[in-house]
């Protein structure tokens, strides 16, 4: 049987009223926060695993293509400020060389919402969830012209550390 993993944890998982294109309102890091159209920035946030369902295709059995994750993650500024939550599936999408899904994540926040989707390869080897870069697909409220990256790591069972490089 496949371990549960704290896949995207978000991308993901990933973000939060800090990532409006918006001058910075909380402790996260924010690095190039001009303001106005084309604004860059990068923002730090710490996501932890609040809810996770797995849904086998083959209950029992080994990992097998078509496998969902479905999970809900609450998102904190690096003062521990809690700040949004995360929620998303992952669909395993291969079994050899380690595995591989593909994430839908969406991120409530609270000047709207933000998409980010992707791939995270890896999954069934042993060990930490692996590291993974997802693409911020759209957002709506003040995300909605919102593009660029999210970059997550495992620091601890449980919990990512996202670092999101925001266009908007």
């Amino acid at each position: 049987m496949r371990p549960i993993r704290a896949a995207c944890l978000g991308t993901a998982t990933a973000l939060v009223s800090l990532l409006a294109c918006a001058p910075v309102a909380s402790a996260a890091t924010d690095t190039d926060s001009a303001a106005g159209e084309g604004q860059h920035r990068v923002i730090t946030l710490i996501g932890r695993l609040a809810q996770q369902s797995r849904f086998p295709i083959n209950p029992g059995g080994a990992p097998a293509q078509g496998d969902r994750t479905v999970f809900r993650s609450v998102l904190f500024d690096q003062d521990g400020k809690e700040v949004g939550e995360t929620g998303g599936t992952c669909t395993t999408t291969r079994v050899d060389n380690g595995g591989a899904e593909e994430c839908v994540v969406t991120y409530n926040l609270p000047g709207g919402q933000l998409s980010v989707q992707g791939m995270l390869f890896g999954i069934l080897n042993p060990g930490p969830p692996p590291s993974f870069d997802n693409g911020i697909t759209g957002g709506t409220g003040e995300f909605d012209r919102a593009r660029g990256s999210v970059h997550a790591d495992t620091i601890a069972p449980g919990t990512r550390r996202f670092t999101i490089d925001l266009y908007c």
